[in-house]
């Protein structure tokens, strides 16, 4: 199975680029499934009813979120009644879910979102979380993907070898900067620190440059920080997963 995992959209501009470059991939690399993360989606943050809408008419099969999540005032409502749209599991007892399976071929695909816990709002313990959830929601034949949105690149990478051999993929999402770690872990699971975002190149993290930089020079002195009004670039992972062992063949980076 083969599983094309794109970096946090970034606004209009990145749902709009999403929206025209990501059916193409998906033919190009024969991709089965499509995970995109899509808490920034919606202008100013969050996912609202539109940005939804507009990254799964994109071609993606499952959105997963962040600490972004719940920003939106609709987002308690549409996370309800929206199956395939994620939000972190230890968030706690919430809307939403935090986790849901796709039908496969050969196996089933749990897919399950968590929220990282240093620098990051508060949340349930990650690593405690997914343990329960392992234990009660996953199957023996399950294909396990888990999108770990956090802040610390140690913290991912722990989360990393605490799931070896116990899920078929783990990848990084929120720092938006794709990094170079892709690997196969010794258990075999496929994994990568963070794949990166899909919006403005010439950027802060999908945001206009100057306003960034005055904020940081000045504190005391903040102007609004808007979308970055320039090229766009798609980032993600295509992950080669055997539906046999259930084990990742292979990661590979996409920049787009």
């Amino acid at each position: 199975m083969k599983v094309l995992c794109i970096g946090d959209i970034v606004s209009d501009t990145g749902r709009e680029y999403l929206a025209r470059h990501l059916r193409p991939l998906k033919k190009e690399t024969g991709a089965d499934l499509v995970i995109v993360n899509g808490e920034n989606a919606a202008l100013g943050n969050g996912v609202d009813r539109d940005s939804a809408r507009d990254i799964f008419d994109a071609g993606a099969d499952v959105i997963t979120g962040g600490n972004h999540s719940f920003q939106k005032k609709t987002a308690e409502a549409l996370l309800e009644e929206t199956p395939f749209l994620l939000r972190p599991a230890n968030l706690g007892d919430t809307f939403g879910r935090g986790w849901c399976r796709i039908e496969g071929r050969k196996r089933d695909v749990l897919v399950v979102n968590l929220q990282g816990s240093l620098f990051m709002p508060p949340v349930r313990n990650p690593f405690e979380c997914i343990e329960k959830l392992l234990e009660k929601e996953a199957s023996p034949r399950d294909l396990i993907i888990v999108d770990f949105h956090a802040e610390a690149s140690g913290e991912k990478q722990a989360m990393g070898y605490f799931l070896d051999g116990r899920v078929s993929l783990l990848f990084g999402t929120h720092t938006h900067v794709q990094t170079s770690d892709e690997t196969i872990l010794p258990g075999g699971t496929g994994y990568i620190t963070d794949i990166g975002m899909t919006g403005p190149v010439y950027s802060v993290l999908g945001k206009n440059a100057e306003a960034a930089v005055h904020n940081f020079r000045y504190p005391d002195d903040r102007v609004p920080v808007r979308d970055a009004p320039s090229p766009c670039r798609l980032s993600g992972i295509l992950a080669d997963i055997d539906e046999i062992t259930a084990k990742c063949a292979g990661v590979t980076k996409i920049l787009k």
